[in-house]
């Protein structure tokens, strides 16, 4: 018999238990909470065009299944969402280990070649690992980009200014709240109008308008009375972006969230949604044309933007430019607008600092809501944090089981971690919270065009980082560790790790260890890159911390490989008296 297709999945609140502990309990309400939030669940897809939780529906329920059945002292192993095997481990083993989309001499159509022998997913960030907390996920990792472009080149303000940027699908459709929680104006363009009507449901877009014409209108308007609106328009990117340019539209802010990354999920310039599903389903090379052709228009649009002294234009992670640059477009020109990682944030990295965030496993938004009052009570020094959770709490809707992301750094993780468990223990708070993260963290991810771009060291291809990152995870007793390679294919590997408070002390034991180990790398990381900040943070004098992390050596481009010195390359042995 075929597996059910499930079209629609909750997420299990409560305090009932239909597995053996509350570690594999939470994990799997994680998943459950995945497909709650997904874009797709007929298909597992969660977001990103193609990023999957599961391989297929027999892995699906298995997975299901198998934590069901799962004892304290085993592992479950799943490649590329599939589960493969369980193991008898121990009890501070991890609960689940995986590793996704891992494949060498990677291309796009070695990917689908694999995918279509049903023998890999595509991981997307959070949507393999379990951690999609919808669209609320990213968000602040685009409010402190355009903090940062207030503070360099608006006074600090973002009131009445305007971003220009297309994207409303799951991640996409933060921006146009992110902008008007910086009380700006916010255009955001997607081909599909159904997915712009679902982010007005949810509470990320306030309005629609009919055409550019009338979005630009409207902007203009909220800007000129330095009143916040989050408008969405129907449109492709790489036609909108052109006319907006022609028409001599001058916004303060360009940027995009199309899926660049994955070509057969960005829709081509002419295309509806569906027209573009015919045309993948018939054509895939054809396809790949189109949609790359529609790319390098679209970047040549941001380019031209970009050459205006007082127009703002950055890359926000979806990979447009080594896209484009793939398609042939001259290197210089492709890479002549900025990453947003190298350009705007990178200094919070520096802190340990990243997309940071708890899942409420009770279903409770009390649970939330206590969580919020926590930060508040134990950081309230922490400017960055104070102002981010009195803003969400505020403006963003509850998507699924409640969650939060919270830029918190190295040192506060874990001091915030043992707090909830500590809450969790006194009944304050009503059931498990799943702390996990983005995979764009501090130091959990090599992409040398987009996370690790334009590193101090020039280190922006060496991949020891976020392996090193799994591996101390693992010691350090996560409750889950992913291995993942996607992004643009072949681009980027990195990990998830997801780590759980259930106000037991065996919690207290994993959470000290892992909280500073996840973090602690990516200070480690940035510190021997050469960035000060880190170095400070590193050896206890931080702005966050005064803990410290010990420090062997430190990387300098001068060494000595021999007995010639710094010169390392040798034909052959020689004895001390040659």
């Amino acid at each position: 018999m075929k597996p059910e297709i499930l079209y629609e999945v909750k997420a299990q609140r409560g305090d009932t238990l239909r597995c053996k502990g509350w570690k594999q309990e939470t994990i799997l309400r994680m998943l459950e909470n995945n497909m709650e939030n997904a874009e797709a669940p007929e298909y597992l897809v969660v977001y990103g065009g193609i990023g999957k939780c599961a391989r297929n529906w027999e892995s699906y329920h298995a997975i299901v299944d198998s934590l069901k059945n799962l004892e304290d002292d085993e592992t479950l192993v799943v490649q590329s969402g599939m589960p493969v095997a369980i193991f008898k481990t121990h009890k501070f083993a991890p609960t689940v280990v995986m590793a996704t989309t891992n494949i060498m001499k990677a291309d796009w159509p070695t990917f689908y070649d694999l995918q279509d022998k049903n023998l890999t997913i595509y991981a997307q960030y959070t949507a393999a690992p379990w951690q999609y907390i919808g669209t609320q996920g990213v968000i602040q990792g685009t409010f402190e980009t355009l903090g940062a472009i207030a503070d360099r080149h608006f006074g600090g303000d973002m009131v009445g200014r305007i971003l220009l940027t297309a994207g409303h699908g799951g991640m996409g459709a933060n921006q146009p709240r992110a902008m008007s929680m910086h009380g700006g104006v916010c255009i955001d363009a997607d081909v599909q109008e159904d997915i712009i009507d679902k982010r007005i449901k949810i509470g990320f877009t306030d309005v629609k308008a009919k055409n550019l014409d009338e979005a630009i209108e409207m902007a203009n308007k909220a800007a000129a009375e330095k009143r916040s609106l989050a408008i969405g328009v129907v449109g492709n990117a790489a036609t909108l972006f052109w006319e907006a340019y022609e028409k001599g539209f001058e916004p303060d802010v360009v940027t995009e969230m199309c899926p660049c990354h994955d070509p057969l999920s960005y829709i081509p310039e002419g295309y509806s949604a569906r027209d573009a599903e015919e045309l993948r389903l018939a054509d895939r090379d054809l396809y790949f044309q189109k949609a790359r052709k529609s790319m390098v228009k679209q970047l040549k649009a941001m380019n031209a933007f970009h050459k205006k002294e007082n127009v703002h234009v950055f890359e926000y992670g979806t990979s447009i430019r080594k896209e484009c640059r793939d398609a042939g477009m001259p290197t210089k020109e492709a890479m002549s607008i900025p990453g947003f990682v190298a350009e705007y944030i990178r200094p919070l990295f520096c802190e340990g600092r990243g997309p940071f965030r708890w899942t409420c496993i009770s279903g409770e938004a009390s649970d939330l809501a206590r969580l919020d009052d926590l930060v508040l009570e134990m950081f309230p020094e922490d400017k960055l944090t104070v102002k981010w959770i009195n803003l969400a709490r505020e403006n963003l809707p509850i998507e699924a089981l409640p969650a939060r992301v919270c830029y918190l750094g190295f040192g506060e993780r874990k001091a915030f971690a043992l707090a909830v468990n500590d809450l969790i223990k006194k009944g304050e708070v009503k059931g498990p919270v799943a702390f996990s993260r983005d995979n764009l963290d501090s130091g959990s991810i090599v992409n040398p065009t987009f996370e690790s771009e334009n590193m101090k060291d020039g280190g922006d291809l060496i991949s020891d980082w976020p392996m090193l990152n799994a591996l101390l995870n693992c010691a350090a007793m996560c409750d889950l560790i992913a291995i993942q390679a996607n992004y643009s294919m072949g681009e980027a590997v990195h990990t998830g790790v997801t780590m759980i408070a259930d106000g037991t002390d065996l919690a207290d034991f994993r959470l000290e260890a892992c909280m500073t180990t996840d973090s602690g790398i990516g200070v480690v990381r940035h510190a021997q890159a050469g960035y000060e900040t880190a170095r400070a943070v590193a050896v206890g004098k931080g702005p966050l911390t005064d803990e410290s992390i010990q420090i062997p050596l430190w990387w300098s481009p001068k060494a000595t490989f021999g007995p010639e010195g710094g010169r390392q390359l040798r034909r052959g042995s020689h004895t001390k008296e040659d």
